[in-house]
C-alpha cells in the first residue's frame, strides 16, 4: 500500500508541476531572463566604472603635467582638464582636482576662482577631512595679506590643534596674522614653539627661526 500512495504522490506533484508550468512558464522564462540580465548588467557596470575611472586619472595626470608647463596654451589646458575631472571624477579624483585647480587660478592672478573651489573643498563633507583643512589652509594663507584678521584666525583655530596634521603650518600662518596686526609678541612666542617643534616640517622650523631673526631674536 505504501508503494501505491508513493505512485499517487508522484503523479500528483507531476500534474501539479505540469499546470503551473502552462500557467506560469512563461514567467519563469523571464525571470531566469532577468536574473542573468542582471548578472551580466552587473559585470557591464564594473567594467565601465574601471575604464571611467582610468579615463579621468589619464585626464588628472595630463592636467598635473601641463600646469607644470610655462604660462599659456598649457595652463589653459590644465584649467580644462581639471574642470573635466570635477565634473566627471569620483570625490577623490574631484577634491584633488579642485586643489589643483584653485593652485593653478591663485597662480594666474584669479584669486576670486580659487577661492570658491577651496571654499568647496572645504564644505564637501564627503572629501577628506585632511584635504578640507588643507583647502581651508590655503584660502587663509592667500588673504593674509587682504582678509579680515579675526575671521581668518577662526578659520586656522581648529588646525593648529596638536593632532592636526597641519597644526605647524597653521600656527606659522597664525603668526604671520599677528605679526601684520602688529602683535608682535604673540608671533615670537608662536615661532618660538615652532622653531623647537621636532616633529614640524624643516621648512616650517627654518621659516620660524628667519621670521624670529628680523623680529630681533
Amino acid at each position: 500500500m505504501p508503494d501505491i500512495f508513493d505512485e499517487v504522490n508522484e503523479d500528483l506533484r507531476a500534474e501539479r508541476a505540469r499546470r503551473l508550468l502552462q500557467r506560469y512558464g512563461g514567467l519563469l522564462v523571464v525571470a531566469v531572463v532577468l536574473v542573468v540580465a542582471g548578472a551580466g548588467g552587473w559585470q557591464a557596470w564594473k567594467w565601465y566604472q574601471a575604464r571611467e575611472t582610468d579615463r579621468i586619472a589619464t585626464i588628472f595626470l595630463r592636467g598635473i603635467d601641463a600646469a607644470g608647463g610655462p604660462p599659456g596654451e598649457a595652463r589653459k589646458q590644465a584649467l580644462v582638464d581639471f574642470a573635466e575631472v570635477v565634473r566627471d571624477g569620483g570625490t577623490g579624483y574631484r577634491t584633488l582636482a579642485r586643489l589643483r585647480e584653485a593652485a593653478l587660478k591663485a597662480d594666474t592672478g584669479d584669486l576670486a576662482g580659487a577661492e570658491d573651489l577651496w571654499r568647496q573643498v572645504a564644505d564637501d563633507s564627503g572629501a577628506e577631512k585632511l584635504l578640507r583643512d588643507l583647502a581651508v589652509l590655503q584660502s587663509v594663507l592667500h588673504q593674509i595679506d587682504a582678509g579680515d584678521p579675526a575671521a581668518l584666525a577662526a578659520r586656522l583655530k581648529p588646525l593648529a590643534s596638536p593632532d592636526n596634521p597641519w597644526h605647524a603650518l597653521a600656527e606659522e600662518v597664525q603668526a604671520l596674522l599677528d605679526i601684520r596686526q602688529g602683535n608682535k609678541d604673540a608671533a615670537r612666542d608662536t615661532l618660538k614653539r615652532l622653531a623647537q617643534d621636532v616633529t614640524a616640517p624643516d621648512g616650517v622650523r627654518g621659516r620660524a627661526n628667519g621670521l624670529l631673526a628680523r623680529l630681533g631674536e
